[in-house]
């Protein structure tokens, strides 16, 4: 047995800062942790409801292994319930209305029967839940010491089709649980988040004579028109600073990249190529890639903008049409089946820049629109599997893929 440790040790040391390397770890050496709840307030399928969430939350961060049993208890209870006894971690938890209808949550972690963390949470409407079930989770992780899961506290906008040239844009939490319906009654496609703070994002509309790109702030809903375009028009990513997008645009027929700037109103074409070119990313050192037919089908490339320098950066995969990069990672779609007369199978893929080691992210289904989340932690994607349309989230250093349906409608494009 210390052998095998030794070894595990070793090969984490050699390749654990490498993410296109799997690190498998298995639930037999994972902490125990079961959840206790001492609620005074709210009927018991609200109760069940947040229960059920956190539970979620907690079995995401892919820390411990979570016990699913719902158990109540008084929250001053000096000791764990007995069914609980044995777990090394018990996280017990009390909701309650105060006076003015806020939901206010009272927070204990034990350690081996010890309280080892206080925390105490309050939002507005319970029908909000979910954030505080995700802000639970963000602090458990934050007390245990692992990579952080900023993400998790992030809102996703997603386009969602729901008739012929019908879409509505919906800003929802990572697990669909929360929905709001911000833009409807259009075909309306690819949204896009304008900043990091999320409090405004950009969308294609598809009802005027020219595709437009569009503007929305949140908070008021007021929407300003930024640029129009012959062809197509589609926002497929937006710098750190939030000062310029990458625009695939075909104003003379052919799809290529184009850079905005948004405090200038001006664009410059980033790719010349006679075929197509689209979906750029930005990377480092100022950098992008994108997916273009150069080679007779879809395939990733680089260039450093204004160069005319483009760099093959994929040699895995047939149609590998579309991808999203954070700092040396790529991460791709490809299809890996051709099958005439059924679905074919679409996996991700993950490559760095730095090696030459490919690791496959998704095993079925048709796998697409992955975007990593902004620590590079995470990677958000679309799977469409058996008529249904989920979001999937992949946990790169813990080697766990997560599902979490969408109840109707299919998903066009997604963002974090």
């Amino acid at each position: 047995m210390k052998v095998v440790v030794i070894l595990f040790m070793l090969f984490s040391l050699s390749f654990g800062s490498d993410a296109t390397i799997e690190v498998i770890k298995k639930i037999e050496s994972l902490p125990a942790l079961a959840v206790e709840d001492a609620s005074i307030s709210y009927d018991d399928t609200f109760k069940m409801k947040f229960f059920k969430a956190l539970v979620s939350d907690l079995n995401v961060l892919s820390l411990f292994n979570v016990e699913r049993k719902y158990n109540t208890t008084k929250f001053d209870a000096g000791d764990v319930v007995i069914e609980n006894k044995n777990m090394q971690y018990v996280l017990r938890y009390k909701l309650f209305e105060d006076d003015n209808g806020a939901l206010n949550v009272e927070l204990k972690l034990f350690k081996d029967n010890a309280t080892v963390l206080v925390k105490n949470y309050k939002i507005s409407a319970n029908n909000v839940y979910m954030f505080v079930s995700h802000a639970i989770a963000y602090d458990i992780n934050e007390f245990m010491g692992a990579p952080s899961v900023e993400w998790m506290k992030k809102k996703v906008i997603f386009s969602r089709m729901v008739d012929s040239k019908k879409s509505e844009i919906v800003i929802s939490d990572y697990t669909l649980e929360y929905q709001h319906v911000v833009v409807k009654g259009g075909f309306n496609i690819f949204p896009k988040w304008a900043n990091k703070q999320q409090d405004a994002f950009y969308y294609t509309s598809l009802d005027s004579t020219q595709p437009t790109l569009k503007k929305v702030d949140v908070a008021s809903a007021k929407v300003i028109s930024i640029i129009s375009s012959d062809g197509m028009l589609v926002c497929s990513d937006v710098s750190d600073d939030s000062k310029k997008l990458l625009l695939t645009m075909a104003p003379k027929g052919q799809p290529d990249i184009y850079l905005y700037d948004i405090e200038a109103k001006t664009y410059k074409r980033i790719t010349t190529y006679a075929g197509i070119d689209v979906n750029g990313q930005f990377m480092n050192d100022n950098k992008i890639a994108f997916i273009s037919n150069r080679l007779g089908h879809p395939n990733v490339f680089s260039k450093v903008i204004d160069s005319n320098t483009v760099e093959q950066m994929v040699y895995y995969g047939n149609s590998n049409s579309s991808c999203s990069s954070h700092g040396e990672y790529l991460v791709y779609k490809a299809r890996e089946s051709s099958n005439a007369f059924s679905a074919n199978t679409f996996n991700l893929h993950l490559i760095s820049t730095k090696t030459d080691f490919i690791r496959r992210l998704t095993a079925t289904g048709n796998n697409e629109f992955p975007r990593f989340s902004k620590d590079g932690d995470a990677i958000l994607f679309v799977k469409n599997y058996k008529e249904q349309s989920s979001i999937g989230i992949i946990r790169l250093l813990h080697n766990k893929n997560y599902l979490f349906p969408l109840k109707y409608g299919k998903i066009q494009a997604i963002d974090w």
